[in-house]
């Protein structure tokens, strides 16, 4: 499990997971988008899916105002990393 926070306005550089992904928001709104697929705004107690194949090609904070909080369960690999980069 990690814990992520952005701070206002802040956003994700593309990456994977290489493992089965579910996000959960704890505190204010997040922009959330695999490739393929449409942009997908979240608010608190609203959760995200991402497949082990799923490039993350947005994550950012929907507020350029308040901070976000997100709680994501990685369910992968032991040792594999948290993320990958993706160009």
């Amino acid at each position: 499990m990690l814990e992520v926070s952005y701070a206002p306005g802040a956003t994700d550089s593309p990456h994977r997971h290489n493992a089965y992904a579910f996000v959960y928001v704890l505190e204010g709104s997040v922009v959330e988008q695999v490739k393929g697929g449409p942009p997908v705004t979240l608010t608190v107690g609203q959760t995200f899916y991402e497949g082990p194949n799923d490039i993350h090609v947005m994550g950012r904070n929907a507020s350029h105002t308040k901070p976000a909080k997100i709680l994501a369960v990685l369910v992968k690999d032991k040792g594999a990393p948290p993320l990958v980069p993706v160009k």
